[in-house]
């Protein structure tokens, strides 16, 4: 009877034992089901830009319309231009597909790149230390020269940059778009005179139209807008600072900061098209009389000893 009594006991031990192994072999086979595999979502969420848009084919981009490097087709709500061209070329060669889809403002659009609503600026921008804080740039296409514009027939600036400098003064107005470059170069270099601001996604002619009509003393915009707007107003403005820009900005696509592959992969697909000459043709194509509008140089020289 003793021995019945033990292996009674120890058989219900035993069959406790592979009871409770089973419940837990059972659980860790359901648990890691319900794990993402190693090549789904946990490297998904562990993938940087590059690899990511690599992945899906495509790269996201938002937009400023601001010609010639961008411009918008009323009818059709197609965009082209210099850079905008550039980018399309770019993610060809790379194998991808640009989607273009979200019009930004100057002022909002590094807060887009940070919350990944696109991956890139795709119609370019003018690097500065201010955005330099927050996004990342890729090797610049060109270069563009900033011209100070006043009424033709102010003749408070009769000595040009001389005269003009020595404006400021809270009595001075100055056209600006809110978060663009105008207003930057407002509040850096004449910060004792008051801005006539104009809300974000106004086009760059609005700000000569400012100054035309007197709402404003002057503006700064590149020489190609002045141009458009001076086409149907002529001898309403004038550049005096022609011979000497306020600024010389490079024409970059803009990116979110820290990611250091897909802008390296960007670099060298941007260098390809400058020295295969297709930037060149695109300047041509939108800006072929634009001498504010600087080219990069080659870098290597042909038929010199």
């Amino acid at each position: 009877m003793k021995l019945y009594r033990m292996s009674s006991i120890q058989f219900s031990w035993n069959s406790l034992v592979t009871a409770v192994i089973g419940t837990i072999l059972i659980t860790m086979v359901f648990v890691s089901c319900q794990q993402p595999s190693g090549n789904n979502a946990s490297n998904t969420s562990r993938e940087n830009l590059k690899e990511r848009v690599l992945r899906m084919g495509k790269i996201r981009a938002g937009y400023a319309i601001y010609p010639p490097a961008s411009i918008k087709d009323p009818n059709t709500g197609k965009i082209s231009g210099i850079i905008v061209d550039v980018l399309n070329e770019a993610a060809k060669n790379l194998g991808l597909e640009v989607e273009w889809n979200e019009e930004v403002a100057f002022g909002t659009m590094i807060e887009g790149l940070q919350n990944n609503r696109y991956d890139i600026i795709g119609s370019g921008v003018w690097a500065n230390a201010a955005r330099a804080k927050q996004a990342d740039f890729v090797v610049p296409l060109y270069y563009n020269a900033v011209g100070v514009y006043v009424r033709a027939n102010d003749d408070r600036f009769k000595k040009g940059m001389a005269d003009f400098y020595s404006m400021n003064q809270k009595d001075l107005k100055i056209s600006t778009i809110d978060g663009e470059m105008s207003a930057l170069i407002a509040q850096t270099d004449f910060p004792d005179a008051k801005t006539v601001g104009l809300p974000q996604l106004s086009e760059g002619t609005q700000l000569l139209l400012e100054v035309a009509t007197r709402k404003a003393d002057v503006t700064f915009v590149q020489p190609f807008t002045a141009d458009q707007y001076l086409a149907a107003n002529p001898g309403s403005i004038r550049n005096i600072a022609k011979d000497k820009p306020i600024r010389v900005f490079p024409a970059c696509f803009m990116i979110k900061d820290g990611e250091y592959e897909f802008r390296r992969m960007l670099d060298v697909t941007v260098d390809e098209l400058i020295n295969s000459g297709f930037v060149d043709r695109a300047i041509n194509k939108y800006a072929p009389n634009d001498e504010s509008l600087t080219r990069i140089a080659y870098p290597y020289r042909t038929g010199e000893k």
